[in-house]
C-alpha cells in the first residue's frame, strides 16, 4: 500500500494557493515566512483531519500540534537535529510534511505506515515510540552521543502534560540537569492525556498556565527580557514575578533547566520567536512550555470529552464516526459491569488504572462509587505498588492495566506484590494482538512473564462469561496475586449471567470429547480452535478440546487425563513462548510415563514483532490462523502414526473444510 496514489481530499489541492503542495521536505518551510508558515499550518490541520476521516487513529493529539510541528521543522535543522516526539500518537502533522504525505491514506493498515513513530520508516524519526514518557531519556542519549563526538545536531523532546506525570520523566530531567549539556524538551500542555490529567504536577502546571501565555518568560535570566519587543518587555517581568515571586524558581529550573513558557501553542508568532531565541541563545538544557489545546481547530474534537484521541473513520462535516455496530458488548465493558457488581457486594473492593480509566472499564465502577476508584495518572510503577499498599492495608484492588504497559511494572509485580504475597487482583485488558496500533502494544508477553513469578495465579478467559466468572473468583480469592487476561474487542455474544461464579483454583473444563487429538485452548483464541474443530471434523478427525482457564497452577489432573487417553496433544494461546505451551511441555515431559508415545505441539505467537493489521491477519501472520491450527493438528496425528482409516488427508483438500 505504501507509495499508493494519494486519494485523500485535500482543501490545498489548487497548486496556485497552497504553500502545503510546495512543501516537500522541512528544507521547504526553512524557506517561508511567518505568514506563510502559518498558512501552511491551517492547511495542514485541515489535511489531518481529512486523512483520519478515511483512516481513524490519533485524531485530537495531532489536531493540538499542528503550529508546534511546522514551527519546530521551520526552526530547526532536521532530520540532523533529532526531533523525539514523546509517545509519537501525535506525529501526523509531522509525518506529512517529512516525504511520507502520499503514504497517509495507509495510516495503521497492513503494509502501512505508522501511526506512531518508527526509525525504520524514516530518518525523520529518529526515536520509535509509543509507550509514554520515554523522550527526554532518548534525547538526553542523543545528546550525550553528540558531545561524545557522533554527527548529532540539537536534540529536542517533545512531551505531553500528562506523559510527563511518569516517573521515568522525572529520571531524564534530574539527569539531564546534572549534565548541563545543551538540549530542548517542549512540554506540551494541553491538560489532558487521553483522559484529563490528575496529581499534584498537573495541578501545577494548570496554575502556571492560568496566566496568558507570554506572560512569564525567563529563559536566560533578566537579560533576555531586555531583548524582548518594548510592548512585551514590561508585561514578561511583571508576569515572572507573579509566577516565581522574585526569589523563588519554577520546579523545572530547580532541576538545572532554563525555563520559558507559557507559551501559546497556536500563536505561530509566539512559537517562532522563542524556538529562535532558544536554538541561538541557549547553552544547557531548556525546557519550553507551550499551552495548546487538544483537537484544536475542530469543532467536534474541541467538544468531545476524549478530544478525539482515538477515532474511527468519520464524517468531517459532521464528526459522526462509523463505528460498525457491535453485535456484543466489548470484554472491558464486561469486565467494568463485573467489577461493579462485586464492588457492590463487597466494600473492599477498589479499581486502580494508569490514566486510561475508559479503556480499561474502571470508569463504569467511577460512576457509582467515585470515592472507590484511583487514576493514578501514567505512573503504572506506582499503580501496583499503590495497589500493594491498599491489599496490605485490607483492601481487594483491583488494577486495571493494560498488557502492553503493565510491562512498564515488572519489578513491582515481583517485588512488592508477589514476594509479600500480596492478594493484588491484575485486570489485564488488551491481551494479545491488538490491530493498528501493531508491535507497540501487542499484549503478548504477560502469559510468560506473569506466569515465572512465584506467588502468582494466572487465569486467561476464553470468552465473555468466562471474564464474568474470573472477576469473580478474583475478587474472592485472597490467598496472593492473582491476574485474569482478556483481548481487544467485542465478545462472542454468549449469553451472560448477572455475577459470576467462584472457579475452582487451578481447575480446567472439557468443551467437548473426541479421540484422535486433543487441543488444550488458553485464552480467547478459543473460539478459532472451535471453529478448525469443525474443519477437522469434516476430514473426519475426533477431536477433543480443553479450556485451560489456569495456566499456573496448571490443572495437572486434567492434562494428566488428556494425556493418557488421546495420542496427540496441541496447545493454543494468544502468547509468547515460554508461555502456556512451555508449562504444558514441562508437565509432560515430566510425565511422560502416562504416555510415551504421546506427540505434542504448541501455537503461540511466532518469535518476532508483528506489524500493524487488522487482528485476523495479524494472528495469520503470528502463525495461529485458522490453518496453522489445522495444520499442526495434522502434522501430530501423521506424526503419531495414529491415522485413521475414515479419512485420508490426500484426498480431501483443507480448503474443502470451509
Amino acid at each position: 500500500m505504501r507509495g499508493a496514489n494519494f486519494k485523500v481530499k485535500r482543501m490545498s489541492d489548487n497548486p496556485e494557493n497552497s504553500l502545503l503542495n510546495k512543501v516537500k521536505t522541512p528544507n521547504d518551510l526553512r524557506l517561508l515566512n511567518d505568514n506563510q508558515l502559518d498558512q501552511v499550518s491551517r492547511e495542514l490541520r485541515n489535511e489531518v483531519i481529512e486523512v483520519v476521516s478515511q483512516t481513524g487513529g490519533h485524531l485530537g493529539s495531532s489536531l493540538g500540534v499542528v503550529e508546534l510541528t511546522v514551527a519546530l521543522h521551520a526552526v530547526f535543522n532536521t532530520p540532523f537535529d533529532k526531533l523525539i516526539w514523546d509517545v509519537g500518537h501525535q506525529c501526523y502533522p509531522h509525518k506529512i510534511i517529512t516525504e511520507r504525505r502520499n503514504d497517509m491514506i495507509s495510516l495503521r493498515q497492513k503494509g502501512g505506515i505508522s501511526g506512531f513513530t518508527k526509525r525504520s520508516e524514516s530518518e525523520y524519526d529518529p526515536f520509535g515510540a509509543a509507550h509514554s514518557s520515554t523522550s527526554i531519556s532518548a534525547a538526553l542519549g542523543f545528546t550525550m552521543a553528540r558531545e561524545l563526538g557522533q554527527p548529532v545536531g540539537d536534540t529536542i523532546a517533545v512531551i505531553g502534560d500528562g506523559s510527563i506525570t511518569a516517573g521515568m520523566a522525572y529520571e531524564a530531567l534530574n539527569n539531564a540537569g546534572s549534565e548541563n549539556k545543551r538540549m530542548f524538551v517542549i512540554l506540551n500542555d494541553n491538560e489532558m492525556s487521553i483522559a484529563p490529567p490528575v496529581g499534584a504536577m498537573s495541578s501545577y502546571l494548570s496554575t502556571i498556565n492560568s496566566h496568558q501565555a507570554f506572560e512569564k518568560l525567563k529563559l536566560f535570566g533578566e537579560e533576555i527580557e531586555s531583548h524582548l519587543p518594548s510592548t512585551l518587555r514590561e508585561g514578561a517581568r511583571r508576569a515572572r514575578q507573579l509566577v516565581t515571586g522574585r526569589s523563588q524558581s519554577t520546579f523545572f529550573e530547580d532541576l538545572g533547566f532554563n525555563y520559558l513558557g507559557p507559551i501559546d501553542g497556536h500563536d505561530m508568532g509566539q512559537l517562532l520567536y522563542v524556538l529562535r531565541a532558544a536554538k541561538f541563545r541557549s547553552t544547557g538544557p531548556t525546557l519550553i512550555h507551550i499551552c495548546t489545546k487538544k483537537g484544536h481547530g475542530y469543532a467536534p474534537a474541541e467538544n468531545s470529552a476524549d478530544k478525539y484521541h482515538g477515532v474511527s473513520k468519520f464524517n468531517v462535516q459532521t464528526g459522526q464516526q462509523s463505528k460498525a455496530p457491535a453485535n456484543a458488548p466489548s470484554y472491558t465493558s464486561i469486565f467494568g459491569k463485573s467489577l461493579l457488581e462485586e464492588a457492590k457486594s463487597d466494600t473492599r473492593v477498589v479499581g486502580i488504572t494508569a490514566a486510561m480509566p475508559s479503556g480499561t472499564g474502571i470508569n463504569i465502577l467511577a460512576k457509582e462509587f467515585p470515592e472507590r476508584i484511583f487514576d493514578v495518572g501514567i505512573a503504572e510503577q506506582h499503580a501496583v505498588t499503590f495497589a500493594a499498599g491498599l491489599a496490605a492495608g485490607g483492601m481487594k484492588p483491583f488494577c486495571a492495566i493494560y498488557s502492553t504497559f503493565l510491562q512498564r511494572a515488572y519489578d513491582q509485580i515481583v517485588h512488592d506484590v508477589a514476594l509479600q504475597n500480596l492478594p493484588v487482583r491484575f485486570a489485564i485488558d488488551r491481551a494479545g494482538l491488538v490491530g493498528a496500533d501493531g508491535a507497540t502494544h501487542a499484549g503478548v508477553f504477560d502469559i510468560s512473564y506473569m506466569s515465572n513469578i512465584p506467588n502468582m495465579t494466572v487465569m486467561a478467559a476464553s470468552d465473555e462469561a468466562e471474564l464474568v466468572h474470573m472477576v469473580r473468583t478474583a475478587a474472592e480469592f485472597d490467598e496472593g496475586p492473582i491476574a485474569f487476561r482478556y483481548p481487544r474487542g467485542n465478545g462472542t455474544g454468549i449469553q451472560l449471567p448477572q455475577r459470576g461464579e467462584f472457579l475452582e483454583i487451578g481447575k480446567g473444563r472439557i468443551v467437548q470429547e473426541g479421540e484422535d487429538l486433543v487441543i488444550v485452548s488458553f485464552g480467547a483464541h478459543m473460539n478459532l480452535v472451535k471453529d478448525a474443530e469443525v474443519a477437522l471434523a469434516k476430514m473426519g478427525v475426533s477431536v477433543t478440546i480443553a479450556d485451560a482457564r489456569f495456566a499456573k497452577p496448571l490443572d495437572v489432573e486434567l492434562i494428566n487425563q488428556l494425556m493418557e487417553n488421546h495420542s496427540c496433544m496441541l496447545t493454543v494461546e494468544q502468547g509468547s513462548m515460554g508461555g502456556f505451551g512451555s508449562i504444558v511441555l514441562q508437565h509432560v515431559n515430566k510425565n511422560r510415563s502416562r504416555n510415551e508415545n504421546l506427540t505434542f505441539d504448541s501455537i503461540f505467537v511466532a518469535d518476532r514483532f508483528i506489524d500493524q493489521a487488522d487482528v485476523n491477519s495479524m494472528y495469520d501472520e503470528a502463525g495461529m490462523g485458522i490453518n496453522d491450527i489445522i495444520d499442526k493438528s495434522i502434522q501430530l496425528i501423521e506424526q503419531s502414526n495414529q491415522i485413521s482409516k475414515n479419512f485420508n488427508f490426500d484426498d480431501f483438500t483443507r480448503n474443502a473444510a470451509f
